[in-house]
């Protein structure tokens, strides 16, 4: 990695390495499981927070696994990381977990990567915004994923309102390229989630042309003093309206 990187370079490339970190933390077989989520979380983020405080030392740092700095919130730029996203897939060997690294500019998601080390048969693809993918076609039925452990009641109501089938999965990021992969069609997170939960999947989604926007509709604004977002629709732009519509109506 050279330093005339560009920011998605840098973010792919250490989102793709600290998937491999992770990936050699978990084959190492002397961690219990508990110790293991741990072990990958701070590994992952001391790899990550170092190298974007070396290369990128001007720009703010957001990343779940470290004590919050409010001095984030005087940078145009801020880096918002997930060094692992969905911990317990992480740590049963599934493929359904990711690592995020994307960057908000004046609040708005603007480039990323999501590493998903787990992906083809464990070889691992890396989604980034500065080479987005052909998205492929909807199928009759959509399809919408869902926590695998907690579904929301809201997702459940919408996908039945649609006819949709539900997917169950782990991760949010996991969920977010899933659109992109063609193995799901809609997105519905309500319940709760913090900023680095989607700012790398919402930049990666919407450089692939897709919609991101809060549950009622409203931008992602990132890099907020309370990193609280508990809410996210990711789906193709021809779904948007009939899920924020059915959504309103089951609000409402």
């Amino acid at each position: 990695m050279t330093d005339s990187a560009t920011d998605t370079e840098l973010a792919a490339h250490l989102a793709e390495v600290a998937g491999r970190l992770l990936v050699t933390v978990r084959e190492s077989g002397v961690l219990s499981l508990k110790a293991l989520g741990k072990a990958g979380d701070a590994t992952a983020n001391a790899f990550l927070c170092h190298a974007l405080r070396e290369r990128r030392a001007g720009d703010g740092l957001l990343s779940e696994e470290e004590k919050d700095n409010p001095e984030r919130l005087e940078h145009s730029r801020v880096w918002i990381v997930d060094p692992v996203d969905g911990t317990r897939e992480y740590g049963e060997a599934r493929a359904d977990w990711a690592v995020h690294v994307g960057l908000a500019v004046d609040g708005v998601p603007t480039l990323g990567a999501v590493a998903l080390p787990g992906a083809d048969e464990g070889r691992g693809i890396v989604l980034r915004s500065d080479a987005p993918r052909v998205v492929p076609p909807a199928p009759e039925r959509l399809r919408m994923v869902v926590s695998r452990t907690r579904p929301a009641k809201e997702a459940v109501a919408v996908a039945e309102a649609l006819g949709a089938e539900l997917v169950p999965m782990g991760s949010a990021g996991a969920k977010a390229m899933a659109v992109i992969l063609g193995e799901a069609d809609i997105y519905l997170h309500t319940g709760g989630q913090f900023e680095w939960d989607s700012c790398a999947p919402a930049a990666v989604a919407l450089a692939h042309g897709l919609h991101a926007s809060r549950a009622d509709g409203s931008p992602l604004v990132y890099n907020q003093r309370d990193t609280y977002m508990p809410d996210l629709l990711i789906c193709r732009r021809e779904h948007a309206g009939p899920v924020l519509a059915a959504l309103a109506k089951i609000s409402g």
